[in-house]
C-alpha cells in the first residue's frame, strides 16, 4: 500500500467490506468515515442532511427498513451520536480543507453497496482473510470499500503537501441506485468547485493501469410503474375483473417496441415484474420495475416520454390506473481533457502504474455524472478516473474483489493529480 499508514487504510477497507449498505442506509459507513475524518485537521465537516439538498433523494426505504439498518450500525459499534445525525436514512458527507489562496478541488467517491450474497469459496480473499460480508445477502461487489479508503488516503496526502487552495471530499451514498448523486449536487457544496475528480476502480482495467478520463456514461432512468385494477373471480365472473397483468405484460411487449434512435445507443429493460394474488382471481395488481436509458440525456429523455405513453397506453387498454414513478436517475457527462491530462502527467511517475490509458468509455450509467455537470454548467472542469484492478469475478458478482495494493496507486494518482491542478489551475 502507500508510504501513509498502509495496514490503517487496509483496516479500514476491510472493516467497511464486513458491513456493506445499500442506498440511504449507509449508517455504519458514514459514521465511520466521519470518526476518521474527525481525528483529521479539517476546516469543515458537512454529515448527513449537511451534505445534501434533501428534497432531491430518490428511492428512499421506508421507516421500519431505515430502523433496522439503523440499528445493526449500532449493533456494530458504530458512534451512536452519528448514528443519531444520519437517522431518516439522511447518509453520506462531505470534508472541507481549505489551505489559503487558490482553486477550490473536489474528490467525489461512493459509499454504498449491493443487494448480493458474497461468495463463501476458499479462494475468496475476504473468506481467507475474515472480511466476509456480515450482512448475508449484501456486499460491496462494486468496489466501493476501496472508493472511500482512496477518499481518505487522497484526504491525508493533501493534508501532508504544501497543498495551495480548498480541498471538499464527497462521500456520496447511493450510487448503485443512482439515486444519491443529484441530492449532493445540489446541496451547494458543489457551487464554487473549479475542478472535480471521480474515480472508480477495476471496470475490466487490470491492475496498474490507469484510465485518465472515462466517457461514455449512458444517461438512466429507473422507474417503477404500478398498475391498478380490480379482482373477481376469473371463472364465474371474468368480466366485472379490470386485469392488472394483462396491462402490465402488454406494457413490457411494447416498451421493447420502442424504436432506437439514429443519434445513438439507447436502451430498455423490464427488470422486475410481478403481480396478481391467485390463479382463480382477475389480478388487481401488478408492476414493473424497470430502466431507460440512453448515450445522451436527450436520448434517455426521448426513450423516457416513450415509455411514460406507453405505460399510459396500457393501463387505459385493460381499463385500468397506473403510477409511474422514478427511483432513480442520471444524466450523461464527458470528461475534461484537461484535467485527464493532468491524471496523465502525474500517473506515468506513480509506483506500481504501468499503462496509462487516454480515455475509455464506461458502457453504463453512474450518478457523479451530477456532480460532474453542476461543475462544469458553473464553469468549471470535471474528470473521471479509472484505476485498473485483477478483480476475480465481474462487477455485481459474488466474487468480486479488489487487489489492495491498487487503493495505494489511486491515492498516489488522485493526490497527485489534485495538487497539480491546483499549481497548473488548466
Amino acid at each position: 500500500m502507500s508510504a501513509l499508514e498502509s495496514d490503517a487504510y487496509r483496516e479500514f477497507r476491510r472493516d467497511l467490506h464486513r458491513h456493506p449498505e445499500p442506498a440511504w442506509r449507509e449508517f455504519y459507513t458514514t459514521a465511520r468515515i466521519v470518526e476518521e475524518l474527525r481525528k483529521r485537521d479539517l476546516t469543515a465537516l458537512h454529515v448527513g442532511r449537511d451534505a445534501l439538498a434533501t428534497d432531491d433523494r430518490m428511492n428512499v426505504p421506508d421507516d421500519a427498513e431505515l430502523a433496522e439498518w439503523e440499528q445493526r450500525a449500532r449493533d456494530a459499534g458504530a458512534d451512536p451520536e452519528v448514528v443519531d445525525e444520519l437517522s431518516g436514512g439522511y447518509t453520506g458527507c462531505v470534508a472541507v480543507v481549505e489551505r489559503g489562496d487558490g482553486p477550490v478541488i473536489g474528490l467525489r467517491v461512493d459509499i454504498d453497496a449491493l443487494p448480493i450474497r458474497e461468495s463463501e469459496d476458499g479462494d475468496h480473499a475476504p473468506v481467507t482473510e475474515g472480511f466476509r460480508s456480515e450482512h448475508e445477502g449484501f456486499m460491496h461487489a462494486c468496489g466501493h470499500d476501496a472508493h472511500a479508503t482512496m477518499g481518505l488516503g487522497t484526504l491525508d496526502a493533501v493534508l501532508d503537501s504544501d497543498f495551495a487552495g480548498t480541498l471538499k471530499v464527497f462521500f456520496q451514498p447511493g450510487e448503485e441506485q443512482v439515486a444519491g448523486g443529484k441530492p449532493m449536487a445540489e446541496s451547494g457544496h458543489l457551487d464554487d468547485v473549479d475542478y472535480l475528480y471521480a474515480v472508480h476502480v477495476g471496470l475490466d482495467h487490470p491492475s496498474g493501469e490507469v484510465v485518465c478520463g472515462v466517457d461514455g456514461f449512458l444517461a438512466v432512468r429507473h422507474i417503477l410503474a404500478e398498475f391498478t385494477g380490480e379482482p373477481s373471480h376469473a371463472g364465474a365472473r371474468p368480466e366485472q375483473g379490470r386485469n392488472a397483468v394483462q396491462a402490465m405484460a402488454a406494457a413490457v411487449q411494447n416498451l421493447y417496441a420502442i424504436p432506437r434512435h439514429a443519434d445513438g445507443p439507447t436502451r430498455v429493460n423490464a427488470g422486475l415484474v410481478g403481480g396478481g394474488t391467485a390463479t382463480n382471481i382477475v389480478p388487481e395488481e401488478s408492476f414493473i420495475e424497470g430502466e431507460l436509458r440512453g448515450a445522451t440525456t436527450e436520448l434517455a429523455a426521448y426513450m423516457s416520454e416513450h415509455a411514460d405513453r406507453i405505460l399510459e397506453s396500457a393501463a387505459a387498454m385493460h381499463d385500468c390506473e397506473v403510477d409511474v414513478a422514478t427511483k432513480g436517475e442520471a444524466p450523461s457527462a464527458t470528461s475534461d481533457d484537461a484535467l485527464a491530462g493532468i491524471v496523465g502527467a502525474v500517473a506515468g511517475d506513480v509506483a506500481g502504474v504501468t499503462n496509462v490509458v487516454d480515455s475509455a468509455d464506461l458502457g453504463g450509467s453512474e450518478d457523479a455524472t451530477f456532480l460532474m455537470r453542476r461543475v462544469q454548467e458553473n464553469g468549471g472542469l470535471a474528470c473521471y478516473v479509472g484505476v485498473g484492478t485483477d478483480h476475480p469475478g465481474g462487477h455485481h458478482t459474488s466474487t468480486f474483489d479488489v487487489v489492495e495494493g491498487d487503493i495505494a496507486v489511486g491515492i498516489d494518482v488522485l493526490s497527485g493529480a489534485i495538487l497539480r491542478a491546483a499549481e497548473s489551475r488548466p
